[in-house]
């Protein structure tokens, strides 16, 4: 059978590095609109001990979503003709948000955007965005992958990219845990014993359809209409830890893989104690007391949480040996996942060529 596998990655880290004291002349409220009585500096303090995050990346003045995913897109393509693609897949969540404007932007599509400007011709390289909260791009993968299946397409490139930056409350602490980025990622067919081996994806709506959404400024004089990404992080916080690991012992049961093949777990880059305790679970429900040292890459405490971009960007920096001692090699099995907005989650085995 046809197997789909990444033979290419690509990814735009902006070099405008945001440390915490930044947002020590910040004003912060709660959801309720009261002011938070802490000191501002013990509220980044305790954040950054929470999520792990030290500083974030923005994107600079002037920079769109789509220039990122562009550039990202550019890197994965060095040495391929783009005239090739059979389908550009975007996933993000607020299209291009111009410098000092709220106003979502996503007519033409992103992925229109990102052909036109690696001016393909070809009107066969069908183009089309995903808004699929933080799994956008693991979603997109798992597309391409019922895409190469199938037979219909032999070459896709599949893009994460977000500026969460211009979308958020300054009023709101949620703001210092978001971050911009694009990841890419090229996907072709091969008859290697290699690729993707299992995915599955899920989404919950009933009560937790809105714990990630938009919403005024936390600030209730300075409520005008303009709205902001807001999120319930305790309430995703507890559902992501249950439903997470859950899920992957599910995709690797699925695959009849156990978790003591795996040798890599790339998990979106949101809260690094979130992540550590999703890990705990994982090898928990697995029977497993022992987790492996290194066996899931962090990066958020410098890059901060940049949505769909965080998984394409993780799995670039580790297969060009940029993130410390990290590396995959030929044959390694690892598994992806992602949760956020919808909400969703999915995830994906694969094994590398």
């Amino acid at each position: 059978m046809t197997n789909a596998i990444i033979t290419s990655t690509g990814s735009y880290i902006p070099d405008n590095v945001v440390p915490n004291d930044y947002f020590l002349d910040h004003t912060f409220y709660d959801s309720t609109g009261n002011r938070m009585e802490k000191p501002t500096r013990d509220i980044i303090a305790k954040l950054e001990e929470i999520t792990g995050i030290k500083e974030r990346r923005y994107a600079p003045d002037g920079l769109l979503a789509s220039d990122m995913a562009a550039l990202a897109a550019q890197e994965a393509l060095a040495g391929t003709d783009p005239e090739t693609l059979d389908y550009i897949i975007v996933g993000h969540n607020f299209g291009d948000v111009a410098t000092g404007s709220r106003q979502v932007n996503m007519l033409p599509t992103v992925a229109s955007r990102v052909k036109h400007k690696l001016q393909i011709k070809n009107p066969y390289t069908v183009a089309f965005d995903l808004p699929f909260g933080c799994p956008g791009w693991l979603q997109g993968a798992i597309m391409a992958d019922y895409f190469i299946k199938s037979g219909d397409a032999k070459r896709i490139l599949v893009i994460g990219a977000e500026i969460l930056s211009r979308v958020t409350d300054p009023h709101d602490v949620d703001i210092m845990i978001f971050a911009d980025g694009a990841g890419a990622t090229l996907m072709e067919a091969t008859d290697q014993d290699a690729g993707i081996v299992s995915h599955l994806t899920r989404t919950d709506t009933l009560k937790e359809a809105y714990l990630l959404r938009y919403g005024e400024t936390n600030r209730p004089e300075l409520r005008d209409g303009t709205l902001y990404i807001k999120m319930q992080g305790h309430d995703i916080y507890r559902y992501a830890v249950k439903r997470v690991p859950e899920h992957i012992r599910n995709n690797l049961e699925k695959a009849g893989i156990g978790i003591t093949e795996i040798n890599k777990v790339l998990l979106h880059q949101a809260n690094e104690k979130m992540d550590e305790a999703m890990l705990k679970r994982l090898f928990k429900l697995c029977g497993h007391e022992n987790i492996p040292t290194g066996i899931a890459p962090m990066m958020i405490s410098w890059t901060g949480n940049s949505s769909v971009a965080t998984l394409p960007t993780l799995f670039d920096l580790i297969r060009k040996g940029k993130l410390g001692d990290h590396h995959l090699a030929s044959g390694d099995l690892v598994v992806f996942a992602s949760v956020g907005a919808g909400m969703n989650i999915n995830s994906m085995i694969y094994r590398m060529p």
